[in-house]
């Protein structure tokens, strides 16, 4: 932090040259799965230089008020609806805070040592993260609750030969969550590869099955001439369908004008459409428990822990198998950890291709 506020502007180009290959190298490797891997080193470069610019911007004005400005300025920014460039994760294993404030006195007091030496150290303490109170204990979730660690590869995962046997391994998840008396389920994002709401056969097993435990579990929705990127919560007593509200930027919709939108969807995504969006969040409510549905890439927006009322568990469900390996798991984990600490929620993280994980910060 101290030197992106101190090198010299041409630097900066640098700087976030290859910030932009190490922290977003991994969205190209989804390419591989639209038979596209030939465009991964432009994917890959164009990220760099991208962020090579922007970099070189928050050092226009060698002005060292303007570059703390505009380096806080940055953590409100999100390009074509994605911020995942978060500048507050390099202190979520710190023992500073992850509040704007904080980013904003770290910044600052950075800048005072570029002319007070050690002397600049000193505001550093009013953005520390140090409770002498003990917390209050948090409400213990009472509901065991079972996410079987799920690898399947991407390029299995919508083959319609392999369609059969993907849902008899979750049906059978689902048995062995019941033989060992768990109360809910929660299999991954698309754990079912097909549109869940027009397949009779496997609604009907799935509802007889949540006479025993609640299953929530992902899959496409289908209404009208609309596709959504759902979870499905199957109880004893109904259905909820929780469809995402929050798309991925040039992976489930094209934030361009429709002439541009039609062209992209056209030349790399075979004529596909985007999917449709819900308006708003969506809450289950398993056996008396509420819990704030999200989808993926919502887990790490704002939006979907908008009006969260009394809510303090969230289900995330996820298929990181596009993009695995790669650092994108470890980077979802921390920006997961970001948001459940800023907003004081419980997340139940179930995810193909990368660990289950319980985050309760």
């Amino acid at each position: 932090m101290y030197l992106l506020l101190s090198i010299p502007k041409n630097a900066m180009f640098f700087a976030g040259f290859f910030i932009g290959i190490f922290w977003f190298y991994w969205i190209s490797f989804s390419f591989i799965y639209y038979d596209l891997p030939y465009v991964i080193p432009f994917i890959i470069i164009g990220f760099a230089l991208f962020y090579g610019v922007v970099f070189y911007v928050l050092a226009f004005w060698e002005n060292i008020y303007y570059r703390v400005g505009a380096i806080f300025g940055l953590s409100y920014l999100s390009f074509f609806g994605f911020n995942w460039l978060q500048v507050e994760l390099l202190f979520i294993h710190s023992y500073f805070g992850i509040e704007k404030i904080d980013l904003l006195i770290i910044i600052a007091s950075l800048a005072l040592v570029t002319r007070y030496k050690y002397l600049g150290l000193l505001p550093l303490i009013l953005a520390l993260n140090i409770n002498f109170a003990p917390e209050p204990k948090k409400t213990e979730n009472p509901l065991k609750i079972y996410m079987p660690q799920l690898n399947l590869s991407q390029n299995l995962k919508w083959k319609k030969d392999h369609q059969e046997e993907i849902i008899e391994k979750n049906l059978r998840h689902i048995d062995s969550a019941i033989a060992q008396g768990y109360d809910v389920i929660v299999l991954p994002e698309t754990a079912f590869p097909l549109l869940l709401n027009t397949n009779e056969y496997l609604w009907d097993t799935l509802q007889e099955k949540a006479q025993e435990i609640d299953i929530i579990t992902g899959a496409l929705y289908k209404e009208k001439k609309q596709y959504f990127n759902s979870s499905y919560h199957f109880s004893s007593h109904k259905v909820v369908v929780a469809n995402k509200v929050v798309l991925v930027p040039f992976g489930e919709e094209i934030p361009l004008p429709k002439i541009l939108k039609d062209f992209i969807n056209n030349t790399f995504y075979n004529g596909a459409q985007d999917y449709a969006k819900a308006t708003e969040p969506t809450d289950f409510d398993v056996q008396g428990i509420k819990f704030r549905n999200a989808i993926c890439y919502e887990t790490t927006t704002h939006k979907i822990f908008e009006d969260l009322g009394d809510v303090r568990y969230m289900v995330s469900i996820s298929n990181n198998a596009w993009f695995t390996p790669s650092v994108e798991p470890t980077l979802q984990k921390l920006l997961m950890q970001y948001y459940a600490r800023l907003y004081n929620i419980t997340i139940y993280a179930s995810a193909n291709g990368s660990p289950n994980l319980v985050i309760d910060e």
